[in-house]
């Protein structure tokens, strides 16, 4: 879930057309009621078959923490929606976004309440799909793949109740991963920024270099482990789920358990803030404030720094995340725009997100100066902005290396509810407190974990 390493402007979760696509629905409605989740829906939106009926009528579209920075450019996509939809009208709402995502949505769609377009994150998503409430569009639209880089539509699929992998979600932006990181800190404890380590384990050997010469001043990172379960195990080719995704089967791999060793090393030796372990804070604060060597794997990070902290701003650099057993980089978990299956306007709801995420809108938005994000279709990364980077500032560093990454990245991630990776964090929280052996912690984190799969939590 890289998607966890994304900073709280863009993360926490999070939009886009001058000339319009729909998504060929026509015809009558499908009248009748069916149920979704919970809830009484028009038989058409659920079941096979195509959906059809008229683009027409008000639907609800949901965002995270984006009306402030970028409320002029999604006005100007919604405009031109309904322009070339008259009869359609589309209702913005920006959800703060915090911690309490994932919980508050499901609840949302559980009183039926739930916003028709909504943009979600991959542990929203698979809470929701495994729970019925999103739109099966590849069922409902059987073209709509076509836009889309094939490892990323591939990337949007989640499991339904019954474990079928369905495409309940379209593939809007990646962030991409790599490191970023205070040069002067660095220096200071003997890493050279110019030589980013190629492994995990490597990079956590220069957290403990970076603990060592800070003696408690500065940090290397934080300690929080849900800002890198399961992300750092994708990263390092250790299998998380078996084949079907109904047991866990990390806690059979060595290397997991080096792994929380390593983490639970840096906790008692200072690499991160004894304060932050159970914090749901990601580094932006503590590294503009330079008292955090690396900040977020994200590179709209750099945004927040350059806004909030020239001096800092300055001192940053970015480089490649480590690939480890990857062998090529991981363009970490895109951000996605799902349909409610609950929409009373399913119709207009579909062509409103695949209008969003086409790719002369995916391109306009990630065009803005702004911002540090990467298209999921074709034609929008074979545009020119994203072969042709220049410009040495961190900014345009972050833009230009991830630009190259994404023409071989993988995209592989492991979607765990948010239940199974609390589990697992859990454990390991508690490894880092010396309260647990690693081992032990490894392996209970497996059979509480597995025990959540068979409830279907």
């Amino acid at each position: 879930m890289h998607a966890k390493r994304l900073t709280r402007t863009l993360t926490c979760i999070a939009v886009l057309s001058l000339a319009a696509t729909g998504c060929g629905l026509s015809g009558g409605s499908d009248s009748g009621d069916a149920t979704a989740g919970g809830c009484k829906v028009d038989k058409g939106n659920v079941g096979s078959g195509k959906l059809t009926g008229d683009v027409k009528g008000t639907i609800t579209f949901q965002t995270t923490n984006l009306k402030k920075d970028f409320g002029g450019f999604f006005n100007g996509v919604i405009a031109d929606f309904q322009k070339a939809h008259p009869g359609t009208k589309v209702k913005w709402i920006d959800d703060p976004g915090d911690n309490t995502f994932t919980s508050r949505t499901v609840a949302d769609a559980q009183a039926c309440t739930m916003a028709d377009v909504i943009n979600v994150n991959a542990p929203t998503a698979t809470a929701l799909t495994k729970a019925g409430y999103l739109l099966d569009i590849g069922t409902k639209d059987p073209a709509a793949s076509k836009p889309f880089v094939p490892s990323f539509w591939k990337t949007a699929t989640f499991a339904n109740a019954s474990g079928k992998a369905i495409h309940t979600t379209l593939p809007w932006y990646t962030g991409g991963v790599l490191l970023t990181y205070n040069k002067d800190l660095l220096q200071k404890a003997g890493v050279d920024p110019a030589k980013p380590p190629t492994s995990i384990f490597g990079l956590f050997a220069d957290y403990e270099k970076v603990a060592k010469a800070a003696d408690g001043k500065y940090f290397a990172t934080m300690a929080n482990p849900i800002w890198r379960i399961p992300a750092d195990f994708d990263q390092m080719g250790i299998k998380v789920l078996s084949a079907d995704g109904k047991s866990a089967v990390f806690g059979d791999d060595p290397r997991t358990t080096q792994w929380v060793a390593w983490m639970a090393k840096l906790y008692k030796e200072g690499a991160m803030p004894k304060d932050s372990l159970s914090s749901s804070n990601d580094p932006s604060t503590l590294y503009s404030q330079g008292k955090v060597a690396y900040g977020s794997t994200n590179p709209s990070f750099v945004r927040f720094v350059k806004q909030n902290s020239p001096s800092v701003y300055d001192k940053t650099a970015v480089g490649q995340q480590p690939y480890d057993a990857l062998g090529r980089a991981s363009a970490g978990a895109p951000q996605y725009i799902s349909v409610a299956a609950t929409s009373k306007n399913a119709p207009t709801a579909l062509s409103f997100a695949e209008f969003l995420t086409n790719a002369e809108n995916q391109t306009a938005w990630c065009k803005d100066p702004d911002v540090v994000i990467f298209p999921t279709t074709t034609d929008s990364l074979n545009d020119p902005f994203f072969q042709n980077v220049t410009g040495s500032d961190p900014f345009s560093q972050a833009r230009k290396l991830v630009a190259d990454q994404l023409k071989t990245a993988d995209t592989n991630q492991t979607n765990l509810s948010p239940a199974v990776q609390n589990a697992i964090v859990s454990q390991v929280q508690l490894a880092m407190q010396g309260k647990k052996s690693p081992a032990d912690a490894v392996k209970d984190a497996q059979e509480k974990a597995n025990e959540l799969l068979k409830q279907g939590s």
